[in-house]
């Protein structure tokens, strides 16, 4: 797909899937491809976190990132195929587990890449903290690093130096930027929303028209309650089948959340999408749904939420880490 036209109607984003399984994808996936399953082994559908036998394999890209990919503080895992096309750069508290696994999570959607691709893609260097081990497998699952730059630390197991390894995918960057502005923007207007999102403080309601195949909501606020600590979120009078947009704007935005799982039949077609912002934060104790588009080249999106279950798009540099009052094991599932 090339480069997504301003012009792009709400209509023709009806046709986005960011998260379906195979056989349910239609005729525009995000950018590149990205968001079904790619491959032979796609499952019929993503299981909910658990640590059972991998259910199937998926080809698909789940985290992409623009800049620089930094692991901090207790973050433990990011599964499915990660690309980042700056800087891989692992560095975790003393007093921690100091393993990281990439591809492959021991408790996830347990979809991994199709064994000895490349679960960590790098455009430039990988650099893990003396004492710590970066992972790209387990007992049921085993894939390479691949990387451009240098590599410092130790890697388990397989590991490639290529030159250029993030060739394929240079071009998604400025393509995840075009369409993170599209999605949200018609012309220089916010585009029409279809539903309303509300926030009384302790929640955040969105409500559907019922009807639209692409529900659109426009958020100009922070998910989070009165205090700045957590709130819960509800989407109501949502079609079946229905793709839902919600469009968060604003140079500075924060989701904090306890809000368990969503059922599947939404979480597979929910995008979070920040076409502004340069700095994006996403925490809380949840169990996170949906995929997240974050547009801005120029951002920063810190992710400390205990799991986030979805695909995580960026144009811009990701921080994965714990939240700094403590707790450990935050992950991404794909």
């Amino acid at each position: 797909m090339g480069k997504i036209s301003a012009r792009m109607s709400v209509a023709a984003m009806a046709a986005l899937l960011v998260g379906g399984a195979a056989g349910a994808a239609v005729a525009d996936p995000l950018p590149g491809g990205l968001g079904p399953c790619l491959g032979s082994q796609c499952p019929d559908a993503y299981p909910d976190p658990n640590n059972g036998a991998p259910a199937g394999r998926d080809s698909n890209i789940n985290v992409f990132v623009g800049g620089d990919m930094l692991v901090r503080r207790s973050a433990a895992e990011a599964e499915g195929k990660v690309v980042v096309l700056g800087d891989f750069d692992q560095d975790k508290d003393a007093g921690v587990s100091q393993l990281y696994n990439v591809g492959v999570a021991g408790v996830g959607s347990r979809v991994p890449p199709p064994d000895g691709t490349d679960f960590l893609t790098v455009g430039g260097n990988v650099t893990v903290d003396s004492g710590e081990r970066l992972a790209v497998e387990d007992a049921s699952a085993h894939g390479d690093v691949r990387y451009g730059g240098t590599l410092t630390g130790t890697v388990e197991t397989d590991h490639v130096r290529d030159a250029d390894a993030t060739k394929p995918y240079t071009a998604l960057r400025k393509q995840l930027q075009d369409a993170s502005h599209c999605y949200a923007y018609d012309g220089a207007a916010h585009r029409t929303a279809t539903g309303t999102a509300v926030n009384d403080g302790s929640s955040t309601v969105f409500t559907g028209d019922g009807r639209s195949p692409i529900q659109v909501f426009d958020v100009d606020f922070d998910l989070v309650g009165r205090s700045g600590g957590q709130e819960g979120f509800s989407f109501s009078g949502i079609p079946s089948g229905a793709t839902v947009l919600v469009n968060v704007y604003g140079d500075a935005r924060e989701i904090n959340t306890y809000e368990a799982m969503l059922p599947a039949a939404l979480r597979d077609r929910l995008l979070w999408n920040f076409p502004d912002a340069t700095d994006v934060t996403l925490a809380g104790s949840t169990q996170f749904s949906g995929s997240t588009l974050v547009g801005n080249p120029a951002s920063t999106t810190t992710v400390t939420m205990s799991g986030f279950n979805g695909r995580f798009y960026t144009a811009g540099s990701l921080t994965h880490a714990s939240s700094a009052g403590g707790g450990g094991g935050q992950e991404f599932h794909a």
